[in-house]
């Protein structure tokens, strides 16, 4: 076997990735929606439709919490596979 891991088995932080890039596309729809009537000259949306725009800056932060987790994870790998038997 050249590789031990399976290509369908999930890393540590790919849920965290998916996650934060669900969270980052609603933020995403959400500050195009906001924008949209500024535009289109029409009444503009409620205030809480501003902070929905926020989710962008979550999501970007959860999706780099789950590369870094991704990150540490492959070091502790490589790290146990580099000692000496």
């Amino acid at each position: 076997m050249r590789d031990k891991t399976q290509t369908n088995s999930a890393a540590p932080g790919d849920r965290l990735i998916r996650a934060g890039a669900l969270v980052f596309f609603v933020g995403a729809v959400a500050t195009l929606v906001t924008v949209a009537p500024l535009f289109l000259g029409t009444t503009p949306f409620p205030t809480y439709m501003f902070g929905l725009s926020m989710l962008m800056g979550v999501g970007f932060l959860i999706a780099g919490a789950g590369v870094l987790r991704s990150v540490a994870a492959g070091r502790r790998q490589a790290r146990a596979g580099a000692r000496p038997s």
